[in-house]
């Protein structure tokens, strides 16, 4: 998912729809009961059809935030061939919703099925499944470089999110998918949505399904790039960038050395906002080279937005290269390596070499190049987990684009599933113009908003909602003090400078995931905000009094 975003709000849904509040006592398939399916001898039904599955058995751990003991799972009573553990959800009768993926459309799913009104008997168990132990705010990883945030405000644990909440969190990463809403059942079958395989054994059945995995950063594109660029898309990205900052700030300080020389490949949002904090940290101390395949930067952004970055830029100490494409990245030999203490400093992490970033012409007219740099930044291309997760006997049960991502209704439910939802990067969904959707924070936001109505509505048996996306605008950080906000309902107006800068995290603050969270974080950036000010205001003063 990139990480830039927009002032969002929550998308208001189309008159004289029920309420979740006037909900009937009746599920989708009329009286059926279509929540109970006993999981009996390592055995589950498709309509009338036993499916098997074996698995060695091993131990695995889960953390969950919920008070359920074991966390529901029923292990095998020996380490041999056997019995795959099966999670055992709490309630045999209320409905089970899995969702996979804990970044803005996952987590966001979640909380808000837990803030509609559901009867008794219908109100579904929700367990969220994420590789990590801690939800991302990811359009905010860029001030953890610039030290404007603490890595708890953007990056707070699912188990503290959840802590007031039924939602139950494991700690797992997704191995396999087999869904089963797209068999026919016979009268009297199982309605059971399919199974979750994860990486630690553990078998998750589901009757309804949420699809929010994201994308990964493709960063094997040329020879290279996967062993020595750094992706800058997760938390991890965020905290090994810093690390290779310090140590590079640490080689240099007090000393007559050569700059610290920073490559970013890409200047699509992400790579401005990188390269615009970075310069900003570096100052007079390195210099940023900035590589794009196209002559322009963020050509996807508003005008209003695109001109205050190029302003940035071209005032700090950054050299833009455009109509590039990289070719290779290398490391330097000692005969090209133009710093002397490269071959020969050690380091706390070992040493530290110059890379080479052959660059090519994407066009007539302008010759190759050769940079040379400490740290290599990416931030072009992604790719979907989707199509890996694919079943080995069925690979093409998950319809996908060529991009790998999941194809859907208006509704958001996956073509031919009718009980698993796509949303966020997993997602193919396109505008009413035939666009696909950005992969924005802002558009995963709005979709899990739609998603958990989405489920209520198919729980109670009531109609469900077309998903539109409202474009409200679009927001990037060029520094700790500056940034660009154009609001797609103002035309021609655009926020820079400091008051865009406040305004952009007075929006980011009102859309953190819960509203003790938003407090917390609201208070720490107003005191943090007061302290600059005030330290500001010393050095002002200071100055005015020791001028001649």
């Amino acid at each position: 998912m990139s990480c830039r975003a927009a002032p969002w709000g929550r998308p208001s849904l189309p008159g004289g729809r029920p309420s979740p509040g006037s909900a009937r006592q009746r599920g989708p398939f009329g009286g059926l009961n279509v929540w109970r399916n006993s999981i009996l001898n390592n055995s589950w039904r498709l309509g009338g059809t036993p499916m098997k599955f074996g698995l060695p058995s091993r131990l695995f751990r889960l953390m969950a935030s919920s008070s359920s003991g074991d966390g529901g799972f029923s292990r095998p009573s020996s380490t041999d061939e056997g019995p795959m553990p099966i999670y055992s959800w709490p309630d045999k009768q209320r409905p089970r919703v899995c969702i996979l993926g804990g970044g803005f459309g996952g987590l966001y799913t979640a909380l808000r099925l837990e803030s509609l009104v559901w009867p008794n008997d219908k109100k579904p168990q929700v367990m969220l499944v994420d590789q990590s132990d801690r939800f991302v705010f990811k359009p905010m990883l860029y001030e953890l470089l610039s030290g404007e945030v603490d890595v708890w405000e953007i990056a707070p644990s699912f188990t503290e999110l959840l802590k007031n909440t039924s939602v139950q969190f494991v700690k797992d990463s997704v191995k396999l998918l087999r869904p089963s809403d797209h068999f026919r059942r016979d009268s009297g079958g199982s309605c059971t949505g399919g199974v979750v395989h994860l990486e630690s054994g553990t078998v998750i059945e589901y009757d309804w399904l949420v699809l929010a995995l994201g994308a990964e950063a493709k960063i094997d594109v040329v020879p290279g790039s996967a062993e020595y660029a750094i992706p800058f898309t997760t938390l991890d990205d965020a905290l090994k960038v810093e690390s290779q900052l310090k140590m590079l700030e640490r080689r240099r300080f007090g000393k007559n050395s050569p700059d610290i020389q920073v490559a970013i490949v890409g200047l699509g949002y992400s790579g401005v906002e990188l390269a615009a904090t970075i310069s900003e940290r570096l100052k007079n101390k390195g210099i940023v080279q900035a590589i794009n395949v196209q002559t322009t930067i963020c050509p996807s952004a508003p005008p209003g937005n695109r001109d205050a970055a190029l302003k940035v830029l071209e005032s700090r100490n950054i050299q833009l290269f455009l109509g590039y494409f990289v070719n290779c990245i290398r490391e330097a030999s000692a005969s090209e390596d133009s710093s002397s203490m490269v071959t020969d400093a050690k380091e706390v992490n070992g040493d530290h070499k110059k890379l080479l970033l052959e660059l090519q012409p994407a066009q007539r007219g302008i010759q190759s190049q050769v940079l040379e740099a400490d740290m290599v930044l990416w931030t072009v291309g992604s790719t979907s987990q989707i199509p890996r997760l694919q079943p080995p006997d069925a690979p093409y049960v998950i319809p996908l684009n060529g991009r790998g991502q999941v194809e859907t209704e208006e509704t958001l439910q996956v073509k031919g599933h009718p009980r698993t939802f796509a949303i966020g990067d997993s997602a193919a969904l396109r505008d009413p113009s035939g666009k696909l959707l950005p992969a924005t924070a802002q558009v995963a936001f709005q979709q899990a908003d739609f998603a958990g109505w989405n489920l209520w509505a198919a729980i109670n048996d009531r109609p469900l909602l077309p998903f539109r996306f409202q474009n409200l605008g679009e927001m990037m950080t060029l520094g700790r003090s500056d940034a660009a906000i154009t609001a797609s309902f103002i035309e021609g107006l655009t926020l820079e400078g400091p008051l865009g800068h406040a305004a952009r995290k007075i929006v980011y603050c009102l859309r953190m995931p819960t509203d003790e969270h938003r407090v917390k974080v609201g208070i720490s950036w107003f005191t943090k905000t007061a302290v600059d000010s005030l330290a500001s205001l010393q050095n002002a003063v200071s100055s005015m009094l020791t001028s001649p």
